[in-house]
């Protein structure tokens, strides 16, 4: 088989199949190249309220209605309720110490939840990668795109004009040119593996390791801990986040009855918990031995008690995966004929959820040069492998500070509140169509806010800066990027959507309140009268807050 094509897209998970979507909408002929077959596991399954506006965005400006009702929770029900998902309302941590059991308290001490949604309806999601991925898959393959799995690529070339993949399928010999090649097989992936790339560190990032599986029979945190007040939101409807000194697990919940959990744990308590045992004596192709990476799992629950209570009766459904090593950066990530998605150009961590809003910055960044009608020129590949770098150390800058202070909750949740004030800045100024004031992730191209962001990271680090001090400097720093009422919430463990801090944050971008207004009834945040009541659909209701409707 011999085929040539516009666009050679390597990788056939979401970043590959929505590319491939956008470019068949501008007309090039697109191959995607798989090594594997859908459905297939893939970790990396929290949304956020960023990464639903620019996935929204990206299917509006490129026609692709059948992605919209995917950004928001109440329409993907409404739509594809056989398309496994989750509903995240926000993101809700818990602040742990080791040999000890949780203790809830009126005071919410050691807790912290962050709404990012004011109800069910509009809230974001956990996409369920095996029916998500094959979904998006199916939408190319219908535009028009050619998909070939089971291709397994042993050779690249990216030498002249036309880059090329060449390998077996199904035991018969494959070539694919194409005009452009564009890299989404993820850290680690083909074109730094086939052209011998090196990699780069994030200075000061600490070697972690992951160990994930999905499950089925995981208890609900609020069944165990029951909630003293009326939180913004069930806690367990979240990207829920346990920390403890050297880590964090995540527990995401899908509609499925599944649950994905894992934890990022640095060497050191890899190490104590049997972690890394379970690489000793195998070669890497064969993996990790899945008894050693089992009693790694349940040596972190013992020393979680209030964790491990979660997990008593929950059985895995796959194999546990053990990620040693886990960040990642390319030194390299474009080539005269070729670029890596971001999610192929570095890993941080997922803390906070920002592959996909990474990786969809960066679709979007490409898009708009392949707009142009022509394949990307060498100022262009310069400028978007910057961007992509500079997103991808911003936020490895704030999650390796975030690290340091998961035994300190007051210090944990100030520096948190500058990932907060970035990204609602940066979805408030998409929506009214100034993107030209949202300049990369966490407004790392804005010298007015990142110059600052670092000033602080780089000062706390350095042991110069705590307490009232950094709040403080915090406050002063996002002032002018406050849209989500980041300053009233020094004291406050439970944040709700307050959408009057929304309303009064026009001025910040040269508009009145009226026009603020209208774009907040446009995208479905539709104001009504003052309530105590949160308006969510699961009963629960928090004061301050505003009601809004689908």
């Amino acid at each position: 088989m011999n085929q040539k094509c516009d666009l050679l897209i390597a990788g056939g998970a979401f970043g590959g199949a929505l590319t491939a979507l956008i470019a068949r909408r501008l007309g090039l002929t697109v191959v995607i190249a798989e090594r594997g077959e859908h459905p297939r596991f893939a970790i990396g399954e929290s949304s956020t309220p960023l990464a639903n506006l620019i996935l929204e965005q990206l299917a509006t400006r490129y026609e692709l209605n059948a992605l919209l009702p995917l950004t928001k929770w109440g329409p993907w029900q409404a739509k594809y309720p056989e398309v496994g998902a989750g509903l995240k309302r926000g993101f809700t941590f818990y602040h742990h110490h080791w040999d000890h059991p949780f203790r809830s308290s009126r005071e919410h001490d050691g807790e912290l939840l962050v709404a990012a949604s004011p109800s069910d309806y509009v809230a974001d999601t956990h996409w369920f990668r095996p029916d998500f991925d094959q979904f998006l898959m199916q939408q190319a393959v219908a535009a028009g795109a050619q998909y070939l799995d089971r291709f397994e690529i042993t050779h690249v070339s990216v030498d002249g004009d036309s880059p090329s993949v060449s390998g077996t399928r199904d035991g018969k010999p494959v070539q694919v040119e194409g005009r452009f090649l564009i890299d989404a097989t993820g850290p680690h992936g083909l074109l730094h593996r086939m052209l011998k790339l090196e990699g780069r560190s994030f200075p000061g990032f600490p070697e972690t390791h992951a160990l994930f599986s999905h499950f089925r029979g995981v208890r609900r945190w609020e069944d165990l801990h029951p909630v003293l007040g009326r939180p913004p939101y069930r806690p367990d409807d979240a990207a829920v986040h346990h920390l403890f000194p050297g880590g964090w697990m995540w527990v995401l919940r899908f509609n499925n009855g599944i649950t994905s959990a894992g934890v990022s744990v640095s060497s050191e308590i890899a190490r104590e918990i049997g972690l890394l045992e379970s690489m000793k004596g195998r070669q890497p192709a064969q993996g990790t031995d899945p008894s050693r990476t089992s009693a790694a799992w349940q040596c972190l629950l013992k020393r979680l008690p209030s964790v491990g209570e979660l997990f008593e009766n929950a059985s895995t459904i796959r194999e546990f995966v053990h990620l040693p090593g886990m960040s990642f950066r390319t030194a390299q990530s474009t080539g005269n004929n070729w670029a890596m998605l971001p999610s192929a150009a570095a890993f941080v961590d997922p803390l906070l959820s920002t592959g996909f809003a990474l990786t969809l910055l960066g679709i979007e960044r490409l898009a708009s040069i392949l707009e142009k009608g022509r394949m990307p020129c060498r100022e262009e590949l310069v400028q978007y492998s910057d961007e992509t770098d500079r997103d991808a150390a911003a936020a490895a800058f704030l999650i390796q500070t975030l690290y340091d202070r998961f035994d300190r909750p007051d210090e944990f949740k100030n520096l948190l509140m500058l990932y907060f004030a970035a990204v609602s800045y940066s979805e408030t100024a998409r929506r009214l169509g100034r993107n030209d004031l949202d300049r990369g992730f966490l407004l790392s191209g804005r010298t007015d806010f990142w110059a600052g962001l670092k000033s602080i990271l780089e000062t706390h680090r350095s042991g110069r800066g705590g307490g009232d001090d950094l709040q403080r400097s915090i406050q002063n720093l996002i002032r002018n990027f406050n849209v989500g009422g980041w300053l009233e919430c020094p004291d406050k463990r439970w944040l709700p959507v307050d959408l009057r801090c929304l309303l009064a944050s026009a001025g910040l971008f040269g508009i009145s309140t009226h026009e603020m207004e209208a774009m907040m009834v446009r995208t479905g945040l539709r104001l009504r009268e003052y309530s105590t009541a949160a308006g969510h659909s699961r009963g629960h209701s928090s004061p301050r807050s505003l009601r809004t409707a689908p």
